[in-house]
C-alpha cells in the first residue's frame, strides 16, 4: 500500500512563523509596557510618601507609638489671715478616653457606665462636646472617681482599650460652705471662655474660678501646666516614660479673713436668710463675709447634673446670690447717722436744735408716721439717733433736700460699687432729682424726701457699703476700699492690685459733728433708752445703730403664718467696736428678720468678741 506524502510549501511556513513571532513580540511589548506602567506608578508613590510626604507620615508614625500628655498644675492653696488652710488640693482619680484607640466607642461608652453606675446618655454627651478635641488627645470622661469605681475599673482595664486613668489634682474645701460666696468655686472652662482670649494657655475640660475670690485672682492661683512624653502600646496603653515636665503650682493666698470672726457670724447666720461683713475701719481689710443660704463647694468639683444646676437656680432662696456685696436693701434707720453728718457740716442744723415728735410729721395732706406711735416729744439730734426717731429726721431731711443728701451720703461710698475686685458687685441707689427725673420722666417730690430721709423709698445699699461707710464714721471720715487678699507668695507688697490698704478719700465733715455722732452711736448700746441696750456689755463697749426696712404692710397678708414671717422687716445692725477705739466694723442684715437689734445685732456682737477675743465680764485688750 502506498502512502502519499504531503507536500509542504516552505515559504509559507516560514510566513506563519514570522506572524507568530511578531504576535508574540507585540503581547511582550504590551505586557513589558504594562509592567514599566506598574512600576513608574509604584516609584511615584514611594517618592511622594518618602520624599514629599516622608516627614509628615514619619510625625505620624511616631505619635502612633509616642504621645505627649498635659500635666494640670495645681492650684494655690488658700489661707485665712492666720495661716489657717480654708482650700487646699487632693488627689483625684479621672477616667480618660482616646478615641483613636477605642475599636467600638458604644460598647466602651456602655461598659464605663456600668462600672462606674452612671447614665450613658451623660457620658456620650461628653463626646459630643468634645467632637472637636483631635481624636488622639484624651478627654475626661469621668471627673474625680470615688474608690469602689477605680477600682471596678481597673479590673476591668486590659479589655477596654482606649480608656485610662490619670491622676490630678483637685480643689478641696476643708470648711465646705465657710465663706463660700467670698472664695467661690471651680467649674470647667466653657467654649466661649476659651474662645475669649482671657484665658491663654487653658485647655477645654480645664477647671477655672467662676465666683469670689478662686474667679478674681485666677491668673495667680492657676499655675503653670507641665507635660510627659508617653510610649503606648497597640491599644494605647503606656508603657514607658520618656521625658516629663513638671507643672509649677500657682501662687498660694492669704486672705485677710479671721477664722474665728467667720465661725461666729456663720453660727449666728444658720437657718436664716441675710449677710454678714465685717472689715478692719482703720485699712479697709475683711475680717468675715457670709452670705446665707450657702451653698456646697464640692458639688462644683464632682460635677453637677443639668437637673441640680436648675434646682439650684430656681430656689427660691437663692443660695447663689452673694448677699454681702451683690445684693442691695432698704437701709432703713441705719442711714439716720449719715444724714446726720450731712445736716451738721451744712449748717440745717446744730447738735442742739430740737424737733418735736408727737409720733408723726403731718404733710401734704397725710401722716408720715414714726415707729413709736406715742412720739417721743422734743428731743436733739443726739437723742434721735439713740431712740431712731422718725419725725426728727423727717423735719431734718426736708431742711437739707434730696440732692444735699445725696451729695453726702456718696462720700460714704454709697451709690457706687466698693471697689473690692469681687465679680457681680452691686452698686446700689442713692437717688437724686437729676436721677428721678432721667429715670421717671417725672420731677422730685418731697414726700419722697421724707422717705428716703428714714432710709426708705428708693434709698438701696449693700451689707459691704453701709460696712465701710460706718467705718468712716468710726475713723472720723476715711472711706477705705474693702480688700480680702493680705499676700501673695512670691509677691512683693504694691505688686499685686487689691492686695494692700487704699484710702478712697478723707471725708470734708468737721471732727466735732463726727464726735456728736459716734457719742450717739456708743449710746445706742449703753444708753437704757438706746434701740440696742440689750446688746450692752461692759466687757466690750460697742457703738451702732439698728434699722429695719419695710417690705410690706403685714396688714395686707392674708395667707397664714409662712406668708406672715415672709413678710416681716429686714432687720440691720451696724456697729463697730471697741467703741472708742475701733478694731473691727460690721454690717449685717437678715432678711424678714424684724427689729435689726434683736434679729442681726446679738450675731454682730458675736462677731466682734470673736475677733478681739473677748468674753462677757472680761475687759477687751
Amino acid at each position: 500500500m502506498k502512502t502519499k506524502v504531503r507536500k509542504v510549501d516552505g515559504p509559507k511556513l516560514m510566513h506563519v512563523e514570522n506572524a507568530e513571532s511578531l504576535s508574540f513580540k507585540k503581547q511582550y511589548i504590551v505586557f513589558f509596557a504594562v509592567m514599566l506602567l506598574v512600576m513608574s506608578i509604584y516609584v511615584s508613590r514611594l517618592w511622594f510618601l518618602q520624599v514629599l510626604r516622608g516627614e509628615h507620615y514619619r510625625y505620624e508614625s511616631q505619635n502612633n507609638r509616642i504621645r505627649t500628655e498635659d500635666i494640670e498644675a495645681p492650684r494655690g492653696i488658700i489661707y485665712d489671715r492666720n495661716g489657717v488652710p480654708i482650700v487646699e488640693n487632693r488627689p483625684a482619680y479621672d477616667l480618660m478616653l482616646v478615641r483613636e484607640d477605642v475599636k467600638d466607642l458604644p460598647a466602651t461608652i456602655d461598659a464605663v457606665a456600668r462600672l462606674c453606675r452612671c447614665d450613658p446618655s451623660d457620658l456620650f454627651a461628653v463626646v459630643k462636646a468634645n467632637r472637636e478635641t483631635p481624636r488622639f488627645d484624651p478627654i475626661r470622661l469621668v471627673s474625680d472617681m470615688d474608690r469602689d469605681c477605680l477600682a471596678r475599673v481597673e479590673a476591668e482595664l486590659v479589655r477596654l482599650p482606649g480608656v485610662e486613668i490619670e491622676i490630678e489634682p483637685k480643689r478641696e474645701y476643708n470648711f465646705d460652705g465657710t465663706a463660700a460666696h467670698l472664695i467661690g468655686y471651680l467649674s470647667q472652662i466653657t467654649e466661649a471662655e476659651l474662645k475669649s482670649g482671657k484665658y491663654p494657655g487653658y485647655y477645654p475640660g480645664e477647671d477655672i474660678g467662676k465666683m469670689g475670690v478662686e474667679a478674681a485672682f485666677e491668673k495667680y492661683l492657676h499655675g503653670v501646666r507641665g507635660h510627659r512624653q508617653v510610649e503606648v502600646d497597640a491599644i494605647g496603653r503606656r508603657v514607658g516614660l520618656l521625658e516629663e515636665q513638671p507643672p509649677v503650682a500657682g501662687h498660694d493666698l492669704w486672705l485677710t479673713i479671721d477664722m474665728d470672726a467667720q465661725r461666729a457670724a456663720e453660727a449666728g447666720l444658720a437657718g436664716k436668710a441675710g449677710a454678714l461683713v465685717a472689715v478692719d475701719p482703720n485699712n479697709g481689710q475683711v475680717l468675715a463675709f457670709v452670705s446665707t443660704p450657702t451653698f456646697d463647694q464640692e458639688q462644683f468639683i464632682k460635677g453637677l447634673t443639668e437637673k441640680e444646676w436648675l434646682a439650684m437656680a430656681k430656689d427660691p432662696d437663692h443660695p447663689m446670690l452673694n448677699r454681702v456685696c451683690g445684693a442691695a436693701y432698704p437701709p432703713g434707720s441705719t442711714y439716720k447717722p449719715y444724714l446726720a453728718l450731712a445736716a451738721l457740716q451744712c449748717g440745717v442744723i446744730t447738735p442742739s436744735t430740737t424737733f418735736f415728735c408727737p409720733g408723726y410729721l403731718a404733710f401734704a395732706g397725710r401722716d408720715y408716721h414714726c415707729w413709736r406711735k406715742g412720739g417721743h416729744g422734743t428731743i436733739p439730734v443726739e437723742t434721735a439717733l439713740i431712740e431712731s426717731c422718725d419725725v426728727f429726721f423727717y423735719h431734718t431731711g426736708l431742711l437739707l433736700g434730696v440732692d444735699r443728701i445725696a451729695k453726702y451720703v456718696k462720700m460714704f461710698g454709697l451709690g457706687q460699687k466698693t471697689g473690692i475686685g469681687l465679680p457681680g458687685e452691686n452698686a446700689g441707689l442713692v437717688p437724686s432729682s437729676a436721677w428721678k427725673k432721667r429715670v421717671t420722666g417725672h420731677p422730685w417730690e418731697k414726700g419722697e424726701t421724707l422717705s428716703i430721709s428714714i432710709g426708705q423709698g428708693y434709698d438701696l445699699a449693700t451689707p459691704l457699703q453701709m460696712a465701710m461707710g460706718y467705718s468712716a464714721i468710726a475713723n472720723s471720715g476715711k472711706l477705705w476700699t474693702p480688700y480680702v487678699v493680705n499676700k501673695i507668695e512670691g509677691m512683693a507688697p504694691g505688686q499685686v492690685p487689691g492686695a494692700e490698704p487704699r484710702l478712697k478719700r478723707e471725708i470734708p465733715i468737721d471732727q466735732k459733728y463726727f464726735e456728736v455722732v459716734q457719742k450717739a452711736l456708743s449710746e445706742v448700746v449703753s444708753d437704757p433708752r438706746g434701740t440696742a441696750h440689750h446688746l450692752y456689755d461692759p466687757a466690750l463697749p460697742i457703738a451702732g445703730k439698728t434699722g429695719t426696712a419695710q417690705v410690706v404692710n403685714l396688714g395686707h397678708v392674708t395667707k397664714g403664718k409662712a406668708a406672715a414671717e415672709k413678710a416681716k422687716d429686714d432687720g440691720w445692725f451696724v456697729g463697730w467696736a471697741p467703741a472708742s477705739d475701733p478694731k473691727i466694723c460690721v454690717a449685717a442684715i437678715v432678711e424678714h428678720g424684724g427689729h435689726g437689734g434683736t434679729a442681726a445685732g446679738p450675731t454682730v456682737e458675736a462677731v466682734m468678741k470673736a475677733y478681739l477675743k473677748v468674753k462677757s465680764g472680761t475687759p477687751p485688750k
